[in-house]
């Protein structure tokens, strides 16, 4: 028995093992800036998937990140929830009305929307985490903010 494809293209399939065969900058540059994301520049991200969400005015985004050894990302907000998880590495989650918390590969974290949030990799590894973002539709993923104020 042979089995037809209707309307299947190998263009979408060749651009997807096009993109996973890029370093993660190139991916990410690509993405983030079509996307207007302020951090699309300070660190390795891929855009995993984008959808529209069941919620209206809302949208959920995918990212893989990577943050060299000691580097952060920088204090910096969404416009919607972040679900996220630590994929490999040691990273110091900074949250604005939060103690700060170290987490390791197999932690997951939650960041309310609009919360300035730091993440600072310990090494001695590349911190890698998969974040899941609930974010309202045209607006940028991410944007830098001032840091908040220590007491």
């Amino acid at each position: 028995m042979r089995t037809r494809f209707k309307s299947f293209s190998l263009i979408p399939v060749a651009l997807l093992a096009l993109a996973m065969m890029l370093p993660a900058e190139a991916v990410s540059a690509q993405t983030a800036a079509s996307h207007g994301d302020d951090l699309a520049g300070k660190l390795a991200r891929r855009e995993v998937q984008r959808s529209p969400s069941s919620i209206p005015g809302r949208e959920i985004v995918q990212v893989e990140t990577l943050i060299p050894a000691g580097i952060e990302s920088g204090w910096h907000a969404h416009p919607g929830e972040e679900v996220g998880y630590i994929i490999a590495g040691q990273v110091e989650m900074m949250v604005q009305g939060r103690a700060n918390a170290v987490l390791h590969a197999g932690d997951g974290f939650l960041i309310p929307p609009r919360t300035p949030h730091n993440a600072r990799d310990l090494g001695p590894e590349t911190g890698r985490m998969l974040s899941t973002y609930i974010v309202e539709t045209d607006q940028p993923v991410a944007t830098f903010v001032d840091p908040p104020v220590q007491r």
